[in-house]
């Protein structure tokens, strides 16, 4: 998932092999194809000759998550973790993993130390700001997603993400104003579609009621 973004958060000091590297490649085409269970299997098949393969366990969660099975996902990733923790890529994914699951504090933790080793990276940041709003740290969530679109302006995601945290906490002109870019930049996105009636509809209904209590 993402995977113009996680590429770009592999962690360059590693060094595949030619073997590792080309199955690695073949199973990132799989997985951009929807071919998950293929994926899947040829990173299992690379485990069998190299058991530390941390490139593998990553791709095998990633594909899991794709898939929405959250604990294979998590198993996986944990796994990569351990092997290696100063991996951006796997310590990212299993934080988004902790999200998926609302498990909040967690997926903070793993975040966070994505955070820390691939700086500055939108799609990291989206995830953390998310992980912290609802986490109950509303305003630092949505000070890092702003950071998050800052570094990527158009970035559907982000700006959804945003528009829905800043909905919540009933900022409607500036929700608004995020779903109605979504809108521009993909006419035919629909959740943003959806979000942005929600949006109009309650910013009548509160202004309603802020007239009758006047």
């Amino acid at each position: 998932m993402y995977n113009d973004l996680l590429n770009a958060i592999k962690n360059k000091n590693k060094k595949m092999n030619d073997f590792t590297e080309i199955l690695i490649a073949e199973a990132d085409q799989l997985k951009l194809q929807g071919k998950h269970q293929e994926a899947i299997r040829l990173c299992e098949k690379l485990l069998m000759s190299d058991l530390e393969c941390v490139e593998a366990f990553e791709e095998i969660g990633d594909n899991y998550l794709s898939l929405k099975e959250f604990e294979k996902a998590e198993r996986a990733l944990t796994h990569a973790v351990s092997l290696d923790p100063t991996s951006a890529n796997a310590n990212y994914l299993l934080g988004f993993t902790y999200s998926a699951l609302g498990d909040w504090e967690r997926s903070i933790k793993f975040l966070e130390v994505s955070d820390h080793i691939q700086q500055n990276h939108p799609e990291i940041l989206r995830c953390l700001g998310w992980s912290y709003f609802h986490y109950g740290q509303k305003k630092k969530g949505v000070i890092v997603l702003e950071r998050a679109l800052n570094l990527a302006w158009d970035d559907c995601l982000i700006l959804c993400d945003l528009g829905v945290c800043y909905l919540n906490e009933k900022n409607f002109a500036r929700a608004i104003a995020l779903f109605e870019k979504v809108l521009h930049l993909e006419p035919e996105n629909e959740k943003a579609r959806e979000c942005l009636k929600a949006c109009k509809f309650f910013q009548r209904e509160y202004d309603r009621m802020k007239k009758r209590n006047v």
